[in-house]
């Protein structure tokens, strides 16, 4: 609960600069009756949070908890998960390329929930961030679906019983670990990521996860995934790394502007 603070939601409610959905509906892939809405935020939170002693770093809202009282609860269709991270924070992770992350720059407009003049600059602005590194971090977390749809387990216990008892494997785990092949390999291609995902893959992806394809398959088209990411993190026209400097001037200059404008009475 310590990001779910009233301190922290006031923060969030008023400088969040870009709120979009980064969930499987904006994907293309949600079932209908079995998945929550998931959207991520981006806030430029004030000074005293940045050079003073207050720590911000984001800001967490679960309809779940909210509805039963335990932060532990899992989130089921018609839920909403909301994080705002603090555009630093966010930023960092972006640079790192975290796949879930770098989707706000991605989603078609009507995705987003709110944005602002710096919100848009970012959106019309990725290369400032993609670089080979996120080919790194999509493998990593293809091969963490992997392992955890061959578990059936995350931290110690089951976590989609219903799933496993009806396919034999968790079909959610198995859908993120290809989607995750799908888009990183496009992204190291092109530079962006398709929202919601074109076809061939995105039925491919719905029949899997509505049992019609099987965990053989699901491990094959992800190893092939894989082994193209592998050659892409050599071959891929993006460069090696991000553009530090200019994404550190930009930072510096979005909350210098955005604190100027709040002293002055304008935001």
């Amino acid at each position: 609960m310590r990001h779910s603070r009233p301190e922290f939601k006031a923060i969030a409610d008023q400088h969040t600069i870009l709120r979009t959905q980064v969930g499987s509906g904006v994907h293309g892939t949600a079932i209908a009756g079995t998945d929550d809405r998931d959207e991520m935020g981006i806030c430029v939170e004030p000074p005293e949070y940045v050079i003073g002693l207050k720590p911000f770093e984001q800001y967490i809202f679960r309809t779940a908890t909210e509805r039963t009282g335990d932060p532990n609860e899992p989130s089921t269709a018609d839920d909403l998960d909301l994080v705002v991270y603090s555009l630093r924070k966010w930023l960092r992770l972006a640079l790192a390329g975290n796949p879930t992350v770098l989707i706000p720059l991605f989603v078609p407009d009507r995705e987003v929930v709110t944005t602002s003049p710096l919100g848009c600059w970012l959106r019309a602005n990725p290369d400032l961030i993609v670089s080979r590194l996120a080919g790194e971090r999509f493998i990593g977390y293809l091969r963490s679906q992997r392992t955890r749809m061959l578990e059936g387990k995350v931290t110690g216990r089951v976590s989609r019983p219903a799933l496993i008892e009806r396919f034999g494997f968790d079909t959610k785990y198995a859908g993120h670990m290809v989607r995750l092949g799908v888009q990183g390999v496009e992204l190291l291609e092109t530079g962006r990521i398709t929202l919601p995902m074109p076809e061939p893959w995105l039925s491919w992806i719905r029949e899997l996860r509505q049992g019609q394809r099987t965990q053989g398959e699901a491990i094959d088209a992800a190893a092939d995934l894989e082994a193209q990411l592998l050659r892409l993190l050599e071959h891929s026209d993006l460069p090696e790394v991000p553009q530090w400097e200019r994404a550190n001037a930009f930072l510096t200059e979005a909350y210098g502007s955005t604190w100027g404008a709040l002293k002055r009475g304008v935001l």
